[in-house]
């Protein structure tokens, strides 16, 4: 064995050293290349206020959100109400900051699970190929045959109506495109030099998939999981707007929608507001996962 393959061998037990080898995209200029792109910054700009305000929603609600006031009932924005009140005299704002918890909340728990799920089956078929490859991708076959929400739709049905099952109808279905990607990845990368030096040298599989294969398929998990969360909230939204979310007197983003839409004609401010709410955190989304994707993309990387 020649010097040069010593030398490999020992870098696969030590872990290798990816940037020598071109396991892991290099991080300088990463930050720099976000930065310059003004509308993944935006997009983060977004996200990241929103997300604060959900954070600190009962430091920065100005009332209650479920505190009913019988003489304020569908009142005009104003300085007392500064996004006006309700059907029922409850103020609006506070409301649309308390929903940012559910709505926000609810969808990263979520893709939390989802990315989990996803990632594990996709490694672990990828890498192993054979007949587990085969059962797990039939699996993921009978699931993407039917459309996402519809069967997420059926398995609230079942379960019943509330935000809890309305997040693990979409963790069950939602999952597939992630397991998809990944195995995909996984075999790609299944043949790279030092993914082959540490099968050599005889590491398990469980020290090279997490040390080896995964470290190298998280960028486009990320990316993937930032464009995803748009698509998520919409749909955990349009759910609860269906009544299959949470319930009455949750301030969900959905929930609210649904509320005002009765009221539409005399106050569309009701449907307004989460739906605006609702669009700019989608938007700030997809902003920050195209940002995302062109910085950690390798082929557009300078």
């Amino acid at each position: 064995m020649g010097e040069l393959s010593v030398r490999r061998v020992r870098f696969a037990q030590r872990g290798g050293d990816r940037r020598a080898w071109g396991a892991r995209p290099p991080r300088r200029g990463l930050l720099g290349r976000f930065f310059r792109d003004r509308t993944a910054v935006a997009g983060l700009f977004i996200v990241a206020a929103f997300a604060l305000v959900a954070i600190a929603a009962p430091l920065v609600a100005p009332r209650d959100p479920t505190e009913v006031d019988a003489t304020a009932i569908l009142a005009s924005p104003g300085a007392e109400h500064w996004l006006g009140t309700d059907n029922l005299g409850r103020d609006v704002l506070s409301r649309l900051i308390h929903g940012a918890r559910w709505t926000l909340g609810t969808a990263f728990l979520a893709a939390a699970a989802i990315v989990a799920i996803g990632v594990a089956i996709g490694l672990v078929a990828g890498y192993f190929g054979g007949l587990i490859d085969d059962v797990l991708m039939r699996v993921v076959d009978v699931l993407l045959a039917f459309p996402s929400l519809v069967l997420a739709l059926a398995i609230v049905g079942m379960l019943g109506p509330s935000l809890r099952n309305v997040m693990l109808g979409m963790v069950a279905v939602w999952w597939v495109d992630y397991a998809r990607v990944i195995r995909g990845l996984t075999m790609s990368m299944r043949q790279r030099e030092f993914v082959t030096s540490a099968h050599c040298v005889g590491a398990p599989a469980p020290h090279i998939i997490l040390r080896h294969v995964l470290p190298n398929v998280i960028p486009s998990v990320i990316v993937l999981a930032t464009l995803e969360l748009g698509a998520l909230m919409l749909a955990i939204s349009g759910l609860s707007f269906l009544g299959l979310g949470a319930q009455p007197p949750t301030p969900e983003w959905g929930t609210m929608l649904n509320d005002g839409r009765l009221f539409f004609q005399r106050a569309p401010r009701l449907m307004l507001y989460p739906g605006l709410a609702i669009t700019l955190v989608v938007l700030g989304f997809n902003l920050l996962g195209d940002g995302l994707r062109d910085v950690l993309d390798p082929h557009l990387r300078r």
